[in-house]
């Protein structure tokens, strides 16, 4: 596929995504949907990555939300296919098998919020802003708002940002645990490929484990210990446990394989 709103860099096995839409503060039309869609059900999994790094272009937005124009005259029916659509591309991103990192340069509102809430971890410039402000025009979250603000904030801080649109700034979303560190900005992306590097240095298959059994936790009619205890069997079998046991007791560093 080729990718009109999406800016691609390999770097050192670590593949930096920016939302080329700086005009439009880098919001999510159908268009750019698309293309994340692909990029991470087609073109990733292809990939042999360390890991995926999501910002914006530009100084000011990581995504400032969805393109509210292709919202007009959807109806009951159009409204839920779209949001569908939107479940299923960000359920892509957090189930993505290497880490995906958010580096959230600028404005992370609606959409915006909900794509770097999909992605593992999140890394904030200081001049970051977060919120869900739907209400303010009569919707609702639709990408998985509603529930994964849930997950990183508690019910009762989320209910207060969901119902009241208010924005918060970075440092308040490191305390509340929206976001995992805050950096100067300009400093969001590099910081979010040491994340990865560090994560590098692990097992593959163990790291793959890890966000398959993390997110069964929250998946629905899913017993996220009994996957704990299938998973842990699995990596017990594989050549990077004996790799990394060997490693360990000889006091080397381990040579994954991911095998």
């Amino acid at each position: 596929m080729d990718y009109s709103n999406l800016l691609l860099a390999e770097e050192d096995g670590i593949l930096i995504v920016t939302i080329n839409r700086e005009k439009a503060l880098n919001a999510l039309n159908t268009q750019t949907m698309l293309e994340l869609k692909h990029l991470f059900t087609e073109d990733v999994p292809r990939r042999s990555l360390k890991g995926v790094v999501l910002t914006g272009a530009g100084p000011k937005a990581f995504v400032a939300g969805a393109d509210i124009k292709e919202f007009m005259g959807l109806g009951d029916q159009g409204g839920q296919e779209m949001a569908q659509r939107g479940h299923d591309i960000f359920f892509a991103v957090e189930r993505c098998s290497v880490p995906v990192v958010a580096a959230v340069n600028g404005f992370a509102l609606g959409g915006g919020c909900e794509l770097a809430m999909a992605c593992h971890m999140r890394v904030a410039a200081a001049s970051a802003r977060f919120g869900q402000p739907e209400v303010n025009l009569g919707i609702i979250p639709g990408y998985g708002g509603t529930q994964r603000l849930i997950q990183y904030i508690g019910k009762s801080k989320a209910m207060e940002l969901l119902l009241t649109a208010d924005m918060i700034d970075a440092k308040e979303a490191h305390r509340l645990g929206l976001v995992n560190h805050v950096v100067p900005a300009g400093e969001e992306v590099g910081h979010a490929k040491a994340l990865i590097e560090k994560t590098a240095t692990k097992g593959p298959v163990a790291i793959a484990k890890i966000i398959e059994t993390v997110n069964a936790y929250f998946a629905e009619g899913t017993d996220g210990f009994a996957e704990e205890v299938k998973a842990f069997g699995e990596t017990t079998r594989t050549e990077d446990f004996k790799e990394g046991a060997s490693a360990f007791t000889e006091k080397r560093k381990p040579n994954f394989k991911g095998s």
